[in-house]
């Protein structure tokens, strides 16, 4: 699924050791979870977008940073 593949992606590209929250910039996850998304043609565009918004002000909280626990 999209979720497990962003999960799998904030594990690889944290900078944090293994097992933590895996916290990546926001700016990554927003291109990443947008080209997968647009890759998947079943998620509508509005859908990606509610979900980056609520993204980043969870992100916002954690100095730009999202967890995994975000989503």
């Amino acid at each position: 699924s999209l979720l497990s593949s962003m999960k799998h992606a904030c594990e690889i590209l944290t900078r944090e050791p293994e097992g933590g929250a895996a916290p990546i910039p926001f700016e990554t996850f927003s291109f990443l979870y947008s080209y997968l998304a647009n890759i998947d043609g079943e998620i509508p565009e509005t859908e990606t977008q509610e979900f980056l918004h609520r993204i980043k002000e969870e992100a916002d909280k954690q100095s730009g940073m999202v967890l995994i626990r975000h989503f």
